[in-house]
């Protein structure tokens, strides 16, 4: 399939007064959290709330921070997650995707809006 890259915006919802961020992410259903180099953090001011312990793809396990809250927009699509302080891109999984119900497009390599809810995001609450 490749690389499936987006742009999104991010924003510290306690800090309004600070300027959102338009970031490049790498959008990857295979992760779990949204995950974001430090600078971001930092930029955002976002507060560290945990540790988490993570398993890389090698089976080594790590500690990295855990912050937040972080509101995510993206089209017409807005949603409040944390995020793993780690490496040099942003990336974004499966559970802000699904809040906001964005899928990958795996012909085009490009991430949208569900098709089949275009106007308003749709989720399963039973």
């Amino acid at each position: 399939m490749g690389l499936v890259v987006g742009k999104i915006i991010l924003k510290n919802p306690q800090k309004p007064e600070l300027a959102p961020l338009e970031v490049e992410v790498l959008a990857d259903s295979g992760a779990v959290h949204l995950s974001i180099p430090q600078h971001i953090q930092m930029q955002l001011e976002l507060e560290e709330v945990t540790t988490k312990e993570i398993i890389l793809t090698d089976g080594s396990r790590k500690f990295v921070p855990y912050v937040g809250p972080v509101e995510v927009h993206f089209k017409n699509r807005v949603g409040f997650t944390g995020a793993l302080v780690m490496g040099d891109q942003a990336l974004l999984g499966a559970i802000p995707m699904e809040d906001m119900d964005l899928v990958i497009l795996p012909k085009q390599r490009t991430l949208d809006v569900n098709p089949n809810s275009p106007n308003v995001a749709t989720s399963v609450a039973k």
